[in-house]
């Protein structure tokens, strides 16, 4: 990753998406931690005046995929970089750092760490104590959801948090892990009405993100329900992929 002059932005930039911690910097290269996440990023301006933000994990990067958060760049980055994103201005680069601390804080391993720190000590021995350790662990798959669809309906784009559910396609009772209950790709940001669908197996959806109605739910009660015209996710990783074959089988209504 070639450094010219650093831009005297770049910091508040990193700060503003909540890396806000300092690391060894060195040159023109920028290096920001977070309190929050364990994902590190290095930022720089090359000679042509690109924004140039290298991440320390690469499923961060998979995630951000071609969503128009930056381009993959082929510039190598610092030791301990597995990936570099390059941003036209620093609009762009603001909005790349935010939605990779959305990803980086969403994404399953930061669930779990999260989720043990908040229950480390706590009793677990009566049904009560125990729903207590499953609302804490609810709040925070919520929480992550948020993040990662972006506060939207996956399907209808509905952008009201406060209306949201977070959905698991496999049910917490039916996961056999936390590191499953707490997987945001075992989950959806859906509005109360798809919601109420999905989690009743009137609707599921096929790995290419279409949604597949019941046979039961005919033509009048479609049109009733908002779903008559053809639906479909607005994104969807292959890391979705085992937990919706689950809800196909185990949970949709096949007629």
């Amino acid at each position: 990753m070639t450094a010219a002059s650093p831009d005297p932005l770049l910091e508040l930039l990193a700060v503003q998406s909540g890396f806000d911690l300092g690391g060894a910097s060195d040159g023109g290269r920028l290096e920001r931690r977070s309190s929050h996440v364990s994902l590190r990023v290095w930022l720089t301006v090359d000679a042509a005046g690109r924004h140039l933000v290298a991440l320390s994990h690469a499923h961060v990067d998979v995630a951000l995929g071609e969503e128009g958060w930056g381009h993959r760049a082929e510039e190598v980055g610092p030791p301990g970089a597995r990936a570099v994103r390059a941003a036209s201005d620093r609009a762009a680069t603001l909005g790349l750092l935010r939605r990779t601390f959305q990803l980086a804080r969403s994404l399953p391993d930061e669930a779990l760490r999260a989720f043990e720190a908040r229950t480390l000590g706590m009793p677990r021995q009566t049904e009560a104590e125990r729903l207590v350790i499953q609302r804490v662990g609810q709040d925070l798959f919520r929480d992550r959801l948020l993040d990662y669809w972006q506060g939207a309906c996956a399907v209808s784009g509905l952008a009201v948090p406060s209306l949201l559910r977070a959905s698991h396609i496999k049910p917490w009772s039916d996961c056999e892990t936390d590191a499953e209950r707490l997987d945001v790709f075992n989950g959806l940001l859906l509005s109360p009405s798809l919601d109420a669908l999905f989690d009743g197996g009137w609707m599921t959806l096929l790995d290419d993100g279409g949604v597949l109605l019941a046979p039961e739910l005919d033509a009048t009660s479609r049109e009733l329900l908002g779903v008559a015209s053809p639906l479909r996710v607005r994104h969807l990783e292959p890391a979705h992929r085992r937990y919706l074959a689950w809800h196909r089988v185990q949970v949709f209504r096949r007629g």
